[in-house]
């Protein structure tokens, strides 16, 4: 009998077993996957996640992987140049963009440090429920074996498309359509900043990780996914190429070291993040357009609320758990609704003359240039932009 079973071994369900293991819990981390393996990801860790790993006693394995720091923003756009780094969180101002392969591979072995239990290449095929409906176990297959484990919660932290969110008949409580697709692949020995461009469009980012590459991602609009995929490698270069031409000269002569990877399945959802018996976190429970990044550092913040409103409810009365679990889901839908909105403004690909008027005025003011840099990562609203002498410049 476990405390709780975590359904994926990634970002939001290995640092889920890591917090619970370390409170004190018995857990049982599952993922369908092996052990250090890599999945499509931006892989960029905004300053509020490297935090979140620092508290957690993470990050120095992080830096220890080779993983460069992402010690400046440079942003293009039109005519605009906006070049600086974020004031930061809790002395962290610095991003880094580690392989999944390498960061989630290191959450899964902090985990088991604190005594969660794990097993790779598990599937998760069905829950368990009590007389009254309440789920208490999970039932799966490994190596060709079936097996059935219970518990007091079960955490579906198993992705975009969960299992757990499926057999737990979670529903949508908000969903957007697909607004990009996005390829990538990684080019050796381009040393790049954390670099973004953008057109009417187009979006391209360049972000230096682990194995002296740099990942550089391309969006298109959803719109041309059929077009896009028919010749992606060409369609991946021409973009780049209109979107970011400097950055393109710098590694046309280059062949990257990798495939290329990609994706036109971006959704925009929050779901239902809890019941009797279960709850979602990270992607299972609430997805959006990657072209933000936001995803791992929002599944760090969602972990470390459930991780604290959970506190000794397991174990004990149900009826506290599942208050605890609906905190949970308040919580997450209040502090994530801001960047999801701002997310699909992002992902339209349309930057406006509004917006483009602001970020003329920001980029004059090295100020204003962290504060707004602040904002991309998560860390600061919107209208902490709005200082006097924004308006001034206005």
């Amino acid at each position: 009998m476990y405390d709780a079973i975590v359904v994926g071994a990634r970002c939001a369900g290995a640092s889920s077993a890591l917090l619970l293991a370390r409170a004190g819990y018995q857990v049982l981390l599952l993922d369908k996957s092996a052990y250090g393996s890599d999945t499509l990801s931006t892989h960029l860790v905004h300053q509020p996640g490297i935090a979140a790993l620092a508290r957690w006693g993470v990050l120095e394995q992080v830096r220890a992987s080779g993983c460069p720091p992402l010690e400046r923003t440079i942003y293009e756009v039109g005519d605009i140049r906006i070049e600086g780094c974020a004031r930061g969180v809790e002395g962290q101002q610095t991003g880094f963009a580690p392989r999944r392969r390498v960061l989630d591979a290191l959450l899964v072995d902090a985990a088991v440090q604190a005594g969660a239990e794990f097993r790779e290449r598990s599937q998760v095929t069905g829950l368990l429920r009590d007389e009254a409906g309440r789920i208490v176990g999970v039932e799966g297959r490994r190596a060709g074996l079936r097996f059935t484990e219970r518990t007091h919660l079960v955490i579906g932290a198993d992705g975009m498309r969960s299992t757990v969110a499926r057999l737990a008949g979670a529903s949508d409580s908000v969903r957007h359509p697909l607004l990009t697709c996005a390829y990538y692949t990684y080019w050796p020995d381009m040393p790049a900043d954390l670099e973004l461009y953008e057109r009417p469009g187009g979006w391209v980012a360049a972000v230096p990780t682990n194995d002296k590459t740099t990942l550089v991602l391309a969006y298109f609009p959803q719109s041309r996914f059929d077009e896009v995929r028919t010749d992606a490698r060409h369609a991946y270069q021409e973009q780049i190429r209109i979107t970011a031409p400097a950055l393109y000269e710098r590694l046309r002569d280059s062949e990257p070291a990798e495939r290329l990877h990609g994706s036109g399945d971006q959704q925009n959802f929050f779901r239902q993040a809890t019941g009797p018996g279960w709850v979602l976190v990270g992607d299972a429970g609430h997805h959006k357009d990657s072209i933000t990044a936001r995803g791992i550092s929002d599944a760090f913040q969602q972990v470390e609320s459930l991780a604290g409103e959970i506190g000794c409810t397991l174990g004990g009365d149900p009826a506290h758990l599942d208050a605890a679990l609906d905190r949970f889901a308040e919580g997450r839908d209040k502090a994530l609704t801001p960047g999801y909105e701002a997310t699909l403004g992002v992902a339209q690909l349309d930057p406006h003359e509004q917006r483009l008027s602001l970020l003329r005025a920001v980029q004059s003011d090295p100020e204003l240039v962290a504060i707004y840099l602040d904002i991309v990562a998560g860390i600061a609203p919107p209208q902490a932009l709005y200082t006097p002498r924004l308006l001034e410049l206005l």
